[in-house]
């Protein structure tokens, strides 16, 4: 019992954090959801089901979907050309010390960054402009859905490689050659051995980029001034909004869908890890 103590006693700060950050938010946004003056109620779940708590919603599954598409993708292709270099190389080095940083770089100054790039005064845009008469930015489609996906992606694709190098680094050099030499081309390596066991670290990795993107808000609240595309903006203005007010219980009802969401995802993700480690160890 003491030995059991002693090797608990160190984990209990982070059990405070879980706690405090995790556990107690979940908690009281369920309460909230379900709970109307301290009566039972299904007023603010059934809101989700109204015509602008659906289409956030389905704002959202595309914005997160197409990001993670798009990054998994991207990102594999990349990890796989760093994997492809000498262990020890200072681009590797550099490369992935830039994809640290990136897959971090979020929030408002992402969307400064991009706004003074392809804004509409963006040095990118009034360059394009002077030179070819074409505005970039014309439309304003980077304050909309299709520049959400655009910036989103900018960080989705170096968290692919942060999360998906593990993987192609487990795939071991004896298996290639075991399989050449049993006559098997590089295709036939690719489609019969490399593939089958990066298959469920690569939808790992997506859904981990879908649950990234979906819950993701600081960049979406800087870019997007007016309207709620989606459901994190949905949430603010159900708290901020000065023309209805008294919507805090749809907030509630709609941060219970995005964990809802978010479990779902995650939860499927690490049935997908655990595949993978058997082969990695």
């Amino acid at each position: 019992m003491r030995d059991a103590a002693r090797d608990t006693l160190p984990l209990l700060p982070f059990l405070a954090v879980v706690v405090t950050f995790l556990l107690i938010p979940t908690v009281t946004v369920i309460a909230n959801a379900f709970f109307v003056d301290g009566a039972f109620s299904l007023a603010r779940v059934e809101a989700l089901f109204t015509g602008p708590a659906l289409s956030a919603l389905g704002k959202s599954v595309v914005l997160s979907g197409s990001t993670a598409l798009i990054g998994a993708t991207l990102g594999a292709v990349l990890s796989w050309l760093i994997v492809s270099g000498p262990p020890t190389s200072m681009v590797r080095r550099a490369v992935l010390a830039l994809c640290s940083v990136l897959a971090q770089f979020g929030g408002v100054a992402l969307a400064f960054a991009f706004l003074a790039t392809i804004g509409l005064n963006g040095v990118l845009t009034l360059w394009i402009q002077q030179l070819f008469g074409w505005n970039l930015a014309a439309s304003g489609w980077l304050y909309g859905l299709p520049g959400l996906i655009v910036v989103y992606t900018y960080f989705q694709i170096p968290l692919m490689v942060i999360v998906f190098m593990p993987a192609l680094e487990g795939l071991r050099a004896q298996w290639r050659e075991a399989a050449f030499s049993l006559g098997a081309s590089r295709l036939q390596y690719l489609r019969e051995v490399a593939v089958p066991l990066l298959t469920p670290a690569f939808l790992g990795s997506t859904l981990l980029l879908f649950a990234n993107a979906f819950a993701a808000y600081a960049t979406a609240a800087a870019l997007v001034s007016q309207g709620s595309p989606i459901v994190p903006l949905l949430i603010r203005a159900a708290l901020t909004s000065e023309v209805v007010l008294g919507q805090a219980g749809f907030a509630y009802a709609l941060a219970l869908e995005m964990v809802v969401v978010v479990a779902v995802v995650m939860v499927t993700y690490n049935r997908l890890v655990r595949r993978t480690a058997r082969w990695l160890r």
